[in-house]
């Protein structure tokens, strides 16, 4: 079987498990729905489970696949700039500093969804940027940023836990419940805000897509095929750091997505390189499935999708760490 031909298989794979999970997302509940009901419900005549099923059920359905998608992207910029597969935002301190931004904002009075989502993007964008300078000597090595990651996001994770103890416990509540990830009360106007801003950052994944090619051949290869190396990796870092910015802005840090997304993708597809659409794919596939069993697989007990995702995601970083520990 031929590499383009494995893509397309994988690729529709793929994007049946997405439809099939945003179905499900839409019909299963206290108030079950079949298909011919969902049907139904795109005629004229308003009802009750209509306006459920538009103003519940789906922005949370639709929000997991996009939110998934925007994670794995961003975990496939991060890994191929490192060319580490530990190299992703949730390890390298991104999400601790969104949450470090939100916590600021809490400190200060804010509370409204808009001062929140500034500041986990605020957040984010200052640890990119500390972890950026921080590891830069005379370019930017992959190994030296992850280590700069781990270290930043360390010294961010104390002042998180410093103001959990310290806080109002109202304040500590608000930012603990935050901090969990979670798609729980989603509705259109920020989705529609995301959707919005992940399709500008879009258009530039064609251009990055054959540049992230280019320095997977090595970046002397990359700049003898007029790749502007230095300036690839911080537009990368630009890119990656928005995508995850503005999904932990609206649902919180929703862990391991980033991180697994691109290599599972990679081997799905049997591609030597990473792939942007492979690991959106995946990304949307993981996290609307990871959505659609904490509401309904783990009976009575309705975890944030957050948890439900850390937790499959920790087995994959222990494996993920032994493999790469004996080599």
């Amino acid at each position: 079987m031929t590499v383009h031909r494995r893509s397309v298989i994988v690729g529709l794979l793929l994007i049946s498990i997405i439809i099939g999970c945003v179905l499900l997302s839409l019909s299963l509940g206290r108030s079950g729905l079949t298909m011919t009901d969902l049907v139904d419900l795109l005629g004229p005549d308003a009802s009750k489970k209509q306006v459920f099923v538009y103003e519940r059920r789906a922005p949370r359905a639709f929000a997991a696949v996009l939110f998934g998608a925007c994670l794995g992207v961003s975990g496939a910029l991060f890994q191929s700039l490192t060319r580490n597969a530990l190299g992703s935002p949730d390890v390298i301190g991104l999400n601790s500093g969104a949450y470090t931004g939100v916590i600021v904002v809490l400190m200060i009075g804010g509370s409204g969804f808009g001062e929140l989502a500034v500041g986990a993007v605020v957040g984010s964008l200052a640890a990119a940027l500390a972890v950026f300078f921080l590891a830069y000597r005379q370019g930017l090595a992959g190994f030296r940023l992850i280590i700069v990651g781990i270290a930043v996001s360390a010294v961010l994770s104390s002042f998180n836990h410093w103001f959990s103890v310290r806080a109002d416990l109202d304040e500590s509540m608000r930012a603990a419940i935050w901090g969990a990830g979670s798609l729980n009360g989603m509705t259109w106007t920020p989705l529609i805000i995301t959707t919005c801003v992940a399709s500008v950052m879009a258009l530039s994944l064609p251009r990055l897509a054959f540049l992230t090619r280019a320095l997977d051949l090595g970046e002397d290869t990359a700049a003898s095929l007029g790749v502007r190396v230095e300036r690839t990796k911080l537009v990368m870092v630009v890119v990656g750091v928005v995508f995850t910015a503005i999904v932990t802005a609206v649902a919180g840090p929703i862990g391991f997505v980033s991180l697994a997304a691109p290599q599972i993708a990679k081997r799905l597809l049997g591609r030597p390189s990473l792939s942007l659409i492979g690991s959106a794919l995946v990304g949307a596939a993981v996290l609307a499935i990871g959505d659609l069993a904490a509401q309904h697989f783990l009976g009575d007990v309705h975890p944030p999708v957050g948890a439900v995702t850390v937790t499959l995601g920790g087995l994959y970083l222990v494996w993920l760490l032994l493999r790469e520990s004996s080599k």
